[in-house]
């Protein structure tokens, strides 16, 4: 891979106006006052790749008091003081839609004292142990502002136009400082598309196993990045190659195995698969996950017929179960753990839509997947891999099939629009009885019935006339939730 490169000396030119007024201001102040100042690390590496925004990240030679008095010079509109135990001063120019954050932080190296591993910041001496301290040689580059001199001790350039990830001085050295930097530069990979220097590869491996002691938030942080950039494959190869897999998501491990299990079917054919249809989805943290989920349960639930036939018969419901366990080992939010474990679970209905499916089957399965239809729809159509043209044409159909049908309803009646007519406030005053799961059976019937078309969705006579009957003759349901203490029909004869 060959990148082409902004000739350094252009790079402030190439900014926008507002923003060239902002590094210059910031550039002057730090000048007359005899203070270092220099764009530093993902600035300089995206600036250098032609990028037309970026986060303004600085590297002074000053202390957090004396950033924060140099900086106020350029007129800023408002300053940070998070992060400033980390040497870092941040400043906000602008509002709303012209915001611009530019933080500026104290050279600096690192050690990693504890078992995190998170840094505990210790003020460097140059702007050499600055970028030494760095993790890979494309974020170890220094851009002066004012002058455009690169300053690139370590080959970061060289490595970026060769599209290569390489971890500054000993590979072994940076991981181990902070273990968390192999998944940064598979991460890396994910983002901009780049291949791993071996002998950073082979330092992923060595130290891979010191994931251990990073905390579970910090690797959920990277593999979130990692599926949402626009690579996720590249990143998710490096995962295993890296010797990665293993420690952050085992549960993976099994489809990238090499081995034909009775030669008809390889894991890796799986593996390879799941790659495609992360890498067909769009970048949304729930459908990324779910697609590389998806398939996670297929080796265990794999079996061949008597003709030969393989077949993984539900595997959508234990992968549905191994996708909960990932995201609440990773700690991540419950509302995404429910998502994607919703999206595994009906992953496979959209491919058996044909055009038997009635309204009321793809208003069930709309409301079954709530607002995760679309990232339903989605997954389901980036799950059309089959190497034969037909059949990917056949499922592709089937699933634009369903979403046309989808959005006509959408169309004809919102779906919200499809609830009992009748409410529980309706019901107690009808029958004289207090609050109880018997209400939430006769709207259940009632919103079932609206489903089907069988009753319009403000028909309230109709319901009530129904509910009547089915309060008068009660089948074993309903005559259950008659009998719950909440519900018994003896409390409202007494009062």
């Amino acid at each position: 891979m060959t990148v082409t490169i902004v000739d350094p000396r252009e790079i402030v030119l190439r900014l926008p106006e507002r923003t060239r007024n902002i590094v210059a201001r910031l550039s002057d102040a730090f000048h007359r006052n005899g203070a270092e100042l220099y764009l530093v690390g993902g600035t300089v590496r995206d600036l250098l790749r032609g990028a037309p925004q970026v986060d303004l990240d600085f590297a002074t030679s000053v202390v957090p008091e004396e950033t924060r008095r140099i900086g106020s010079e350029a007129g800023p509109d408002a300053v940070f003081t998070i992060g400033e135990s980390y040497g870092t001063v941040g400043f906000i120019f602008g509002a709303d839609d012209e915001r611009q954050v530019v933080e500026v932080t104290t050279y600096r190296s690192e050690v990693y004292p504890t078992d995190d591993r998170r840094p505990v910041v210790q003020h460097g001496v140059n702007l050499q142990d600055d970028l030494s301290r760095r993790d890979f040689t494309i974020n170890a580059m220094a851009l002066d502002p004012r002058t455009g001199e690169l300053v690139d001790p370590f080959g970061g350039i060289a490595a970026l136009q060769a599209g290569t990830i390489a971890a500054v001085g000993d590979p072994d050295a940076r991981f181990l400082e902070d273990p968390l930097r192999v998944l940064r530069a598979a991460r890396f990979a994910a983002q901009l598309g780049f291949d791993i220097a071996t002998p950073t590869l082979e330092g992923m491996r060595r130290t891979a196993p010191e994931l251990g002691r990073i905390s579970r938030e910090r690797i959920a942080m990277e593999l979130n990045r990692l599926l949402t950039a626009p690579f996720p494959a590249r990143g998710l190869v490096i995962l295993l190659e890296g010797g990665l897999l293993v420690h952050v998501l085992p549960e993976l491990v099994p489809l990238a195995e090499d081995d034909r299990d009775g030669g008809t079917v390889r894991h890796k054919d799986i593996w390879n698969h799941t790659l495609q249809v992360v890498e067909r989805t769009p970048p949304r943290l729930a459908v990324r996950w779910a697609a590389l989920l998806h398939d996670a349960a297929k080796p265990m639930t794999r079996t061949v017929d008597e003709r030969g036939d393989v077949h993984f018969f539900g595997h959508e419901l234990l992968g549905a179960d191994i996708a909960r366990k990932v995201m609440r080992r990773l700690k991540q939010e419950r509302a995404l753990e429910q998502r994607v474990r919703l999206l595994v679970l009906l992953h496979l209905r959209p491919a058996g839509y044909d055009a038997t499916w009635t309204d009321s089957a793809v208003r069930r399965l709309a409301l079954e997947a709530g607002d995760a239809f679309d990232d339903l729809l989605d997954l389901a159509a980036a799950d059309v891999t089959s190497a034969r043209a037909d059949r990917r044409a056949a499922a592709a159909a089937r699933v634009a099939g369903l979403r046309e049908h989808y959005l006509r309803l959408q169309s004809e009646a919102a779906l919200d629009a499809l609830q009992s007519p009748l409410d529980g406030d309706e019901l107690m005053a009808e029958f004289g009885l207090p609050p109880g799961i018997w209400i939430k059976v006769l709207k259940g019937r009632l919103r079932e019935l609206v489903i089907d078309g069988v009753v319009a969705p403000g028909d309230r006579e109709t319901a009530l006339q129904l509910a009547r009957e089915w309060m008068a003759a009660p089948d074993d349901e309903l005559a259950t939730a008659l009998e719950h203490p909440s519900g018994r029909r003896q409390a409202a004869k007494k009062e």
